[in-house]
């Protein structure tokens, strides 16, 4: 399964209100053609362009002693953007 979930966050949901594009959390090994073919397959809509980047996972802090106690998982991001006329609704089937 390539996609993971989709992200919708406050920053998100302006960037689909202006822009028309869409943020998902995918896997780390995936490619942009993979990404593409994977969103119109399962939303049965056109992609015009991919971006990605691997977010970082964040130290953990003890908050008593202030001791780095691991780090929170990595993951990678997509950002889709739609060709003109289509849109994904996430909140469709709730």
């Amino acid at each position: 399964m390539i996609l993971k979930k989709p992200l919708i966050t406050e920053k998100m949901t302006a960037i689909m209100d202006k822009r028309g594009q869409y943020g998902f959390v995918v896997e780390k090994k995936s490619t942009k053609d993979e990404i593409k073919k994977a969103i119109e397959d399962y939303y049965g809509v056109e992609v015009a362009s991919v971006n990605t980047m691997i977010a970082r996972g964040r130290m953990r802090r003890n908050r008593r002693t202030g001791q780095i106690s691991g780090y929170t998982n990595g993951y990678k991001k997509a950002i889709v953007t739609l060709k003109e006329g289509f849109n994904i609704d996430f909140y469709e089937n709730i």
